[in-house]
């Protein structure tokens, strides 16, 4: 078994040790990967050799990633699974759908996100930034697990954001029906997404997947449309922010990297680990956001 890192043991992360796999071609899955970071993580996996499942709501943008990896990547093995992740039943049938080709899977990159500019209810009744943001993954996942299981030493990697770090949250109230405000809302689901993936750590502790959660750095993405001051804010600093193809770096590391083989429960910036929100570190109240998770998406295991 790999020792734990110094930073790592002071969060209280686990190892566990890593099963010899069979050669084959690896398989990834991407959510959120027809733009942005994304598009550069499945770039990434796609030059690594693995075969990547891309998640797209839109399968023309899904076909145009497909073809921006094929330029850079002649020999790409790209899929593209039509989902909408705001869905939780598009999210389950995606993850059937994808499970029942590839019963063995390496690597999921949860990775899609949104931030609304106001409070919006999907037709499922669920609103919208913690549906897409913690509970599509936590769904994916969920669905995903058996051949995640399957694959010998796989690796899921969870893409959060430094809004988590100095977040609230309220098990009773993730949907922000009693209070709610759009950066309050993001913070919430990337908190919940942090301590759902510690969580899942803790759960698959001692088999052959293990989970992480990454903090890319500010990007200069698209993430944020919103009109008025956030959205020139958000504008006016993307001189000052990463490229998406710099804040890929820090997931594929997670991702790829031997590193982090054996390493599982860690929160990630600029390939270090680091100590996410206390929050995340309370088992009682992780707990606690787990079962709310679960009341609202439907429990991880049948």
């Amino acid at each position: 078994m790999r020792p734990v890192q110094p930073a790592a043991a002071a969060s209280g992360l686990v190892s566990r040790a890593v099963a010899p796999k069979i050669l084959r071609v690896a398989i990834s899955v991407v959510t959120g990967a027809t733009s942005g970071i994304g598009r550069w993580i499945a770039l990434g996996l796609a030059r690594a050799g693995h075969r990547v499942v891309v998640i797209a709501r839109d399968g023309a943008r899904g076909e145009v990633a497909r073809a921006w990896i094929g330029e850079r990547v002649p020999s790409a093995a790209i899929e593209i699974e039509a989902a909408d992740l705001s869905s939780l039943a598009s999210t389950r049938s995606a993850a059937a759908a994808i499970a029942s080709r590839h019963p063995s899977i390496d690597v999921l990159v949860n990775n899609a996100g949104v931030f609304c500019p106001r409070r919006e209810v999907t037709g499922e009744g669920l609103e919208r930034v913690i549906a897409v943001n913690h509970l599509a993954p936590f769904v994916l996942t969920a669905g995903l697990l058996p051949s995640l299981h399957a694959s010998g030493g796989a690796r899921i990697v969870n893409i959060g954001s430094s809004t988590a770090d100095r977040a609230g949250i309220d098990p009773a109230d993730l949907q922000g029906e009693r209070r709610w405000g759009m950066v309050r809302a993001y913070g919430q689901s990337k908190l919940a997404l942090t301590m759902a993936t510690l969580a899942w750590a803790r759960r698959l502790h001692g088999s052959c997947v293990v989970a992480n959660v990454v903090h890319p750095g500010m990007v200069a993405t698209d993430l944020i449309r919103a009109r008025g001051a956030i959205g020139l804010a958000w504008r006016l600093m993307a001189p000052f922010q990463l490229t998406p193809e710099a804040g890929a770096d820090t997931p594929l590391h997670v991702a790829l990297s031997p590193e982090f083989a054996a390493l599982t429960g860690a929160y990630v910036k600029r390939r270090r680990i680091v100590r996410p929100n206390p929050l995340a570190l309370d088992p009682a109240l992780v707990e606690l956001v787990w079962d709310a998770t679960e009341a609202l998406a439907g429990p991880a295991e049948p």
